[in-house]
């Protein structure tokens, strides 16, 4: 309650017995001064934003000073103006309920010594009931007399959020007597004061009911109004009035009232907090079983509900913390992990986001979704995704509320609920934006949406109003990043993650993966063992994607088996994972060693492939047969690769000396070349130098190295250009075992994106011209060797460099 304080130590202030109101804690209150000790003490402080007390006095002149040790207002004198006949007008603010002690008249005024008290809160329980019922009093009160305007019960549902707030506003709108107001300001117990509230109403009711109509119609009401809107609100007046006698709230009231509460408690931005009251209103005029009524309900529920003001408890980026996070969740990823830091430390120094956004890119299974969880745990924010595939328009940035079945943005929606506006927002599948039949325009909602210069004004079409974006920090993942729309990939910075190669899949297993999943499956890691050199046939014979997705799988599956086992037999199991086990779990492995991987054959090549899943092998088969010198090309091919089928053949015959290739075979053989894996679309320029070299060998009858794989395109006349994805395919090639590879020299810089070891356990040939690949790649000698021309023909410079311009992998 009161605590005490000693007037030798305290500070004084000047004291003002007020006869006519009462000054509240947090209003605002215009005087005219005339009292002489009031005057003297305004004249004897002239300073601006003079802080005195206002006590109220019942007394006629003379106050004695022992009836102002009471409960008073601490108030600031904001503006004075003297007026004629000795009085001063004064605008007075209320800011704290005092204990004044030790009250004394001196020098012409009073002063006094200002105790601090505390309130006691009334709690929910107590309060809300209370603050219902002085509402539905105050109704019936309203119909009834023209005093109270009917603003008053809209202004008092719109400050719900402080009881005791509500309670000292309500006895100044209603304009209850100074006496009865006094005793509000007197109240400490909150609950107390809203009694008094509510009492003093009910007695003004009791009061004007006994002087209502035999009828029924309220005193000096007048008659009902013929039509119009006048007679609705006549009618609506007499209906609250008549709950008020019955103590009933009417449940649109009482609905609206909570919403109204909600809107206190949530502290928004007085901009919301001014939309979510004008709906709030709207609802007390809506029948509770309306659609209307459910569509407001929806608004302000997710008006509500978003997270305008709330941050994450972690302010501001530390670069180790994520630099540590990031390390404890992935192994390896040195190249993406660098630059990733590297846009955190740009945003770290800046000290906002509204740089590039990093898209991560790779295949599925590569940990795209992980190291963008690691971020988010490493910045101590909440982490969010959200999959853009199939997305429509208005799925993304919601729809408008005049359309059915209106709802929340995508958005928006993942921020409300993170519960905060900061998250770390993960945007998958960017490269599936916009693909099928999606509504509207899905990829510029995007796009405006991403911009840093609209990011703070981001509008939600459900919402309708804006929302700061700026503190989120976006991350994007793509699969293929060429395939995002130019625009939008305007707004990303790519960071590749090619893929795993064995040696860093079976360390991943071992240090990550296995010890998770024997835990998620009920299991114990002591009592189970597995080998790296098991591991290395499940990455070999049943997990060669770039990623650890299949291999993940292939280890749930087997301690799936071994949950069974243990299920069935509890006692003590310890199991050691064999080939054995492997095979009998998950059947026979799904890639075997195909004749190319073994040994030399006339006419298959092993070519390297970009995918959207990263590198891959892909053979190429050319056959000889009888005919008229057909060329047949099949495999699902796209134009360009069938063009780049063509350009070889016809190379190959232009070469038919030098590779000893009698000239009656290309009238007297028809060649078929085949790309396997026909359901599999497949184009691009890149496997110009394993169609060529497929094409000699079938001609020549020479075979083919199997211990060598090779990617690059080839010009018309034998010039081998450089190609893309490098790294992807070089893993490819790695991962299935094979160490030689054939690459353009243009393409030898790309060399620094592979990892260290795979560089060192690997032979690359680096080539020029399609001779040089005959060279390595052909065994045997051709069945003319003496024929061979001397000479070979040149591209000119201009000619290269025309087709390196116009070599584009597709």
């Amino acid at each position: 309650m009161a605590a005490t304080q000693s007037s030798s130590s305290a500070d004084r202030i000047p004291v003002l017995p007020i006869r006519s109101t009462v000054v509240f804690p947090g209003g605002a209150t215009a005087l005219q001064i005339g009292f002489g000790p009031n005057v003297e003490a305004l004249a004897a402080h002239p300073a601006a934003e003079l802080e005195v007390a206002t006590a109220t006095t019942h007394e006629d002149g003379v106050v004695e000073p022992a009836t102002l040790e009471r409960i008073a207002s601490v108030v600031r004198v904001l503006d004075r103006l003297n007026l004629p006949g000795g009085t001063t007008q004064v605008t007075l603010q209320g800011l704290r309920r005092v204990r004044l002690e030790d009250v004394r008249l001196a020098d012409g005024f009073y002063t006094a010594v200002p105790v601090p008290v505390e309130e006691v809160p009334a709690a929910a329980e107590v309060a809300e009931p209370l603050v219902e019922k002085i509402l539905n009093t105050l109704g019936g009160v309203a119909a009834r007399v023209e005093r109270i305007s009917d603003e008053v019960p809209r202004i008092l549902r719109m400050n719900l959020s402080d009881p005791g707030r509500f309670a000292d506003l309500a006895a100044t709108l209603c304009n209850f007597k100074v006496p009865e107001r006094d005793a509000v300001l007197q109240a400490l117990d909150v609950g107390e004061r809203l009694r008094v509230v509510l009492r003093t109403l009910e007695e003004e009711l009791e009061h004007l009911r006994q002087l209502d109509g035999a009828d029924g119609t309220p005193a000096g009401a007048a008659p009902l109004p013929a039509r119009g809107r006048e007679r609705s609100n006549e009618i609506r007046k007499r209906i609250q009035a008549l709950q008020a006698e019955l103590g009933d709230l009417d449940p649109v009231e009482r609905e609206a009232n909570e919403v109204l509460r909600k809107v206190e408690r949530a502290q928004l931005p007085p901009r919301i907090a001014a939309l979510a009251r004008r709906d709030a209103e709207r609802l007390r005029s809506t029948s509770v079983t309306s659609t209307e009524a459910s569509e407001i309900r929806a608004y302000l529920d997710a008006l509500i509900a978003v997270p305008w003001t709330q941050r994450s408890e972690r302010d501001g980026i530390e670069l180790e913390r994520v630099e540590a996070a990031i390390d404890e969740e992935h192994l390896g990823l040195d190249e993406a992990k660098r630059r990733l830091l590297e846009v955190i430390a740009v945003a770290e120094l800046r000290g906002d986001l509204r740089g590039p956004i990093p898209c991560l890119v790779g295949p599925p299974g590569v940990g795209k979704r992980t190291l963008a969880a690691a971020i988010a745990r490493g910045l101590g924010r909440p982490f969010v995704r959200l999959e853009l595939g199939g997305r429509g328009e208005a799925q993304l940035v919601g729809s408008r509320r005049t359309r059915p079945g209106a709802q929340l943005g995508k958005i928006v929606a993942a921020l409300r609920d993170a519960g905060t506006r900061d998250p770390v927002f993960l945007l998958e599948e960017l490269d599936e934006m916009g693909i099928g039949n999606v509504e509207g325009d899905p990829i510029e909602a995007l796009e405006e949406t991403l911009d840093p210069e609209n990011r703070e004004e981001f509008i939600d079409r459900f919402l309708d109003t804006p929302f700061d974006l700026s503190k989120v920090f976006f991350i994007g993942s793509a699969a293929d990043f060429y395939r995002i729309p130019r625009d939008l990939r305007n707004l990303f910075i790519e960071i590749r993650i090619a893929g795993y190669t064995p040696e860093e899949k079976i360390a991943i297993a071992r240090e990550w993966l296995v010890p998770r999943i024997v835990e998620e499956h009920g299991l114990s890691t002591d009592a189970v063992t597995i080998g790296d050199e098991t591991l290395l046939v499940l990455t070999r014979g049943y997990a060669r994607d770039a990623g650890v997705g299949n291999l993940r799988r292939s280890l749930a599956a087997i301690m799936r088996y071994l949950a069974h086992e243990k299920a069935q037999n509890p006692d003590g199991h310890r199991w050691t994972i064999t080939r054995e086990l492997i095979e009998e779990v998950l059947g026979y492995p799904r890639y075997s060693t195909t004749a190319a991987e073994n040994s030399p054959e006339v006419g298959v090549v092993t070519g390297l492939a970009w995918t959207a899943s990263g590198g891959e092998l892909m053979f190429i088969e050319a056959l000889k047969m009888p005919g008229t010198g057909r060329l047949i090309i099949t495999g699902l091919l796209g134009d360009v690769m069938r063009e780049s089928v063509n350009a070889a053949f016809s190379y190959v015959r232009s070469r038919a000396d030098e590779l000893g290739i009698e000239h009656e075979a290309f009238n007297d053989h028809d060649i078929h070349v085949h790309f396997p894996v026909g359901a599999t679309p497949k184009d691009g320029p890149s496997a110009g130098a394993a169609v060529t070299l497929a094409i000699a060998s079938s001609l020549s009858e020479r075979p083919v190295r199997h211990d060598i794989a090779m990617t690059g395109e080839v010009t018309l006349r034998g010039k081998i250009l450089e190609i893309g994805g490098v790294k992807e395919k070089t893993l490819a090639a790695y991962r299935a075992g094979l160490r030689r590879v054939i690459l353009p020299t243009g393409n030898r810089r790309d060399l620094r994106d592979v990892p260290p070891d795979v560089r060192e356990g690997m032979t690359f040939h680096f080539v020029d011209r399609m001779d040089e690949v005959f060279d390595i790649a052909l065994t045997g000698d051709p069945a003319n060797r003496a024929a061979r021309l001397p000479v070979r023909t040149e591209a000119t410079d201009d000619h290269g460099s025309g087709e390196r311009q116009a070599a584009a992998e597709a």
